[in-house]
């Protein structure tokens, strides 16, 4: 249903702003890398069900049952995974099964490779992690489920992927002040891996992030849904880190953080039909923290559906960093109630303690907003606190038309630079200029106008 409603909204989104978004690309050049970027459906049948149940599908299944896997949720299974894990790695054409109906308990445990070709890890049952932190292994203290040096690996299924969180947020200090700040385990973990498929999955209850890419190349990521609480720390729900060419298609996630974060070392990263909330948005960082360089290069947002978010589509940077955010692209997104819509912040600043100014900075530029509608619950509906010592640069608007329910809603700019094309509400006149700037609009003045580029589309439950 989800994937039928962002397919709806996206044709609406064509037909009201197709002709005016091709003019900024016919009549400015700023972007033009991004057009090596458009999303195109990817080629799903290789990520078919293997046949498995047949004799003549020409793979070897291997049963975690098989290894005297228990499956009721209280007995541990972590070595008969250990063991299944070993002979589905080392064995051609294998499907490594958790089967439906049962739920095993599997501490941290890290999942080597490489293994032999065509290896699918089909997860249909729930594997839940221990629920008490005192407990977790102290040699793997920020991991549960971590998959290494793989190279054409296929997870699929309809199972879950349960990290108990609960205490471990209860003992966060964003939670309780009183409480140490220190990381806590990521539930699936993908590093060090190219040509990794994954499609079907739920991962809920995180420890603390989701769902982490690393250091991998070609990963693709289908049907996915993660959930955790609103207020869950932390539990970022798709996270990339060090690695390109990675596409996130028909994901639905709920979090108490990001939905999606991109951070240092990451380039060719696609989305599209995203649906996001709750959660902080989908965000580019934090980049920069203790003057660290962080380069994120060629992302694409196309077609998202975010509700009731703390913010949008946002850059976060620190101050004191280096490095550059360059050709990106958020493009066809409907927002309801969401804070924040659009923002780029260069002052970010996630620490318990008040951060110093610096004059470094992290540079953004080429960053296109195309197609935007929706309502938002902040005054300022486009943010954009740039550095003055390293201001932002080629921010392009288009068609962005975004209504806040007491009737105003405003842009702010502080040393940034760009230009608005076709509808663009609330106006942006302020980035013409690198001042600071503040510029107002109200709703019923732009209405007609605004009513005769789009009709009014009504949002259903996903």
């Amino acid at each position: 249903m989800a994937k039928l409603f962002l397919v709806s909204f996206l044709g609406l989104l064509i037909a009201a702003y197709g002709v005016a978004g091709n003019m900024v690309y016919d009549n400015f050049n700023i972007l033009e890398e991004l057009e090596d970027l458009d999303l195109e459906e990817e080629d799903t049948d290789f990520l078919e069900s293997p046949s498995w149940t047949s004799q003549h599908g020409g793979k070897v299944l291997v049963n975690v049952d098989s290894f005297n896997a228990v499956g009721d949720g209280v007995s541990d299974d972590t070595e008969a995974f250990r063991k299944a894990w070993n002979t589905a790695c080392s064995t051609e054409k294998s499907v490594l099964l958790v089967p439906p109906g049962r739920r095993y308990l599997v501490n941290a445990t890290r999942f080597k490779g490489p293994c032999a070709d065509k290896l699918v890890v089909q997860i249909d049952g729930t594997i839940v992690a221990p629920d008490e932190p005192k407990n977790w292994d102290p040699d793997l203290p920020r991991l549960w489920l971590d998959f290494s040096k793989l190279q054409g690996v296929s997870f699929q299924g309809n199972g879950v992927i349960d990290g108990s969180g609960s205490k471990w947020w209860a003992a966060s200090c964003k939670k309780n002040k009183s409480n140490p700040c220190r990381g806590a385990p990521t539930a699936l973990t993908i590093d060090s891996s190219s040509s990794i498929n994954v499609k079907g999955l739920t991962i809920q209850n995180s420890q603390q992030m989701n769902f982490v890419i690393s250091k991998s190349e070609s990963v693709r990521v289908y049907d996915v849904k993660v959930s955790c609480p609103g207020d869950s720390p932390n539990t970022d729900g798709i996270h990339i880190t060090k690695s390109t060419n990675v596409v996130l298609q028909d994901c639905k996630i709920g979090t108490g953080d990001d939905c999606i974060s991109i951070v240092n070392g990451s380039s060719t990263i696609k989305m599209k039909r995203i649906y996001c909330g709750p959660g902080h948005g989908v965000s580019i960082g934090s980049l920069g923290e203790g003057n660290s360089t962080g380069i994120v290069t060629k992302v694409v947002l196309d077609t998202a559906f975010l509700r009731e978010t703390t913010n949008g589509l946002r850059i976060k940077t620190w101050q004191g960093g280096s490095g550059y955010v360059r050709g990106v692209r958020f493009e066809n997104v409907i927002m309801e109630d969401v804070s924040n819509p659009i923002i780029i912040d260069q002052f970010y600043c996630d620490s318990p303690k008040a951060c110093k100014n610096q004059t470094s900075a992290v540079d953004i530029s080429q960053i296109m907003y195309r197609n935007i509608i929706g309502t938002t619950k902040s005054k300022e509906a486009i943010k954009f606190a740039c550095s003055d010592s390293v201001p932002c640069n080629n921010i392009v608007l288009s068609n962005v038309n975004l209504e806040g329910k007491d009737g105003t809603v405003e842009a702010y700019c502080n040393s940034a630079q760009g230009f608005g094309y076709g509808i663009v509400h609330p106006s942006a006149d302020c980035l013409s200029s690198h001042d600071k700037g503040t510029s107002s609009t109200n709703q019923k003045d732009d209405a007609e106008l605004a009513e005769s580029t789009v009709n009014r589309i009504i949002h259903t439950e996903l």
